[in-house]
């Protein structure tokens, strides 16, 4: 049975109206919190026409909502400070009233060699594990310098401020590896899992490969079988579409179905076929999914590229039917 249904907007915008498209996700996550859902999502795009600052944006949805859960899918620390980010999802939190998800990922930014110059043109950076352990120690308030106290009329403390307490326990692990799920699980964070995985031996069944990362993401948590864990698949319900959305939406699935049959790149990623039918149809391809199976809580990605419309269309059908039909009921 789901038991927390969210949903992931992309957030694209024109260039020559940028805030028109931020509007657009503002008023998505709007209407999300009206049809009940859980929880509402953002992730990064940098240098790209989409949502660069997704806590900034989730700052402006704190105040447009009241019980939505809201949250990063996920913000790749190779872009950011640790103890930066600690002070602006505190405040994020604190405006929210506890309602802020933070997820996070390592690794180099992309194209790192062309952004290098403007990102870190004076220091050599660590994109790895060590990022996020800076992060969660700042969000639980550990002492971040040696001094605190009293100087002129100024008083310093020696951890981030403001703190909000049990933001570090709403802190997720974007990880596509067995790897990162274990030590995402270790470390007693939650795990975000979407709809790319890391092949990493001879299975390229994207179902089993992601099954046993969130197994192994449980074998390693101190909570086990009851460590959270977030599934975000591409899925588009056809209810209420109209018989030119629902043919969009079937040449969006068709064209990247081809990178769905084998792993891709040096990597070795696997991508997930997007889901897109009715929500009767999507619901029984759920149940043989082996991964799906094994977890209650779910941020549906939204496809690419399409219309404020056809938004509002796909969250309709996903609250009204698709959630139903997966035994999850709305919020008041």
């Amino acid at each position: 049975m789901l038991r927390k249904l969210g949903f992931l907007p992309i957030g694209l915008f024109d260039e020559a109206d940028p805030r028109r498209g931020h509007e657009s996700t503002l008023e998505i996550i709007e209407l999300g919190e009206r049809l009940g859902f859980d929880s509402a999502w953002l992730r990064h795009r940098h240098l790209q026409y989409g949502i660069s600052s997704p806590v900034a944006v989730l700052a402006a949805a704190t105040q447009r909502t009241s019980r939505i859960e809201l949250g990063t899918a996920v913000t790749p620390l190779g872009w950011e400070n640790p103890l930066r980010l600690a002070e602006d999802l505190a405040t994020v939190d604190l405006l929210s009233g506890g309602r802020l998800n933070p997820g996070v990922s390592v690794g180099p930014p992309m194209h790192y060699e062309q952004v290098k110059g403007a990102l870190y043109p004076d220091t050599d950076e660590d994109f790895g594990y060590g990022r996020v352990e800076r992060l969660l120690a700042a969000v639980r308030g550990e002492p971040v310098t040696a001094f605190r106290g009293t100087v002129g009329f100024e008083e310093f403390s020696d951890r981030v401020q403001p703190h909000s307490p049990g933001l570090a326990s709403r802190l997720w692990y974007g990880g596509g590896s067995l790897r990162s799920a274990r030590w995402a699980g270790e470390r007693g964070m939650n795990f975000l899992t979407s709809s790319v995985v890391k092949a990493e031996g001879d299975d390229t069944d994207f179902a089993r490969i992601q099954l046993a990362q969130v197994r192994a993401f449980r074998e390693a948590h101190p909570d086990g079988a009851k460590a959270r864990v977030s599934q975000g698949l591409v899925v588009i319900p056809t209810d209420s579409a109209s018989a030119a959305q629902k043919e969009k939406y079937q040449a969006y699935a068709r064209k990247r179905l081809p990178r769905t049959g084998s792993p891709q790149g040096p990597a070795r990623m696997m991508f997930a076929p997007d889901l897109v039918g009715s929500s009767r149809e999507i619901a029984e391809r759920l149940s043989e999914h082996a991964a799906y199976r094994e977890i209650d809580e779910v941020a549906f990605a939204l496809p690419f590229t399409f219309e404020h419309d056809d938004y509002v269309q796909i969250l309709t059908d996903m609250a009204g039917s698709l959630g139903p039909a997966l035994g999850w009921r709305p919020s008041d």
